[in-house]
């Protein structure tokens, strides 16, 4: 859901007109994995700071559009309570992961 400061933007149709075009040049698929795309991200964070400004609102190059799954590791795996490095064993103690 879009921040209050966001809202306008998201309305716009300069935005609207953006994100129909992007989406079409990666033939609605996530860019990460080619699953069905379902939001089309902003790789520099929006911010009040920087929400007026074309050139990471508006530019293809900021943009990435990422299914569901994608777009929630993007934002949510850093606060997840599992972790990669680690595991258990087969005693169930935790161990370090070997490395692949």
């Amino acid at each position: 859901m879009a921040k209050p400061w966001a809202k306008s933007f998201y309305n716009s149709k300069q935005w609207k007109e953006c994100r129909k075009g992007y989406i079409a040049s990666v033939s609605g698929l996530c860019e990460r994995c080619d699953d069905p795309g379902y939001i089309l991200h902003h790789k520099t964070y929006l911010t009040p700071k920087n929400i007026n400004d074309p050139s990471i609102t508006l530019s293809w190059s900021n943009l990435e559009y990422l299914c569901k799954d994608c777009h929630n590791k993007e934002h949510f795996e850093k606060y997840s309570p599992l972790r990669k490095d680690v595991m258990f064993d087969e005693e169930g103690n935790l161990v370090r992961r070997d490395k692949e």
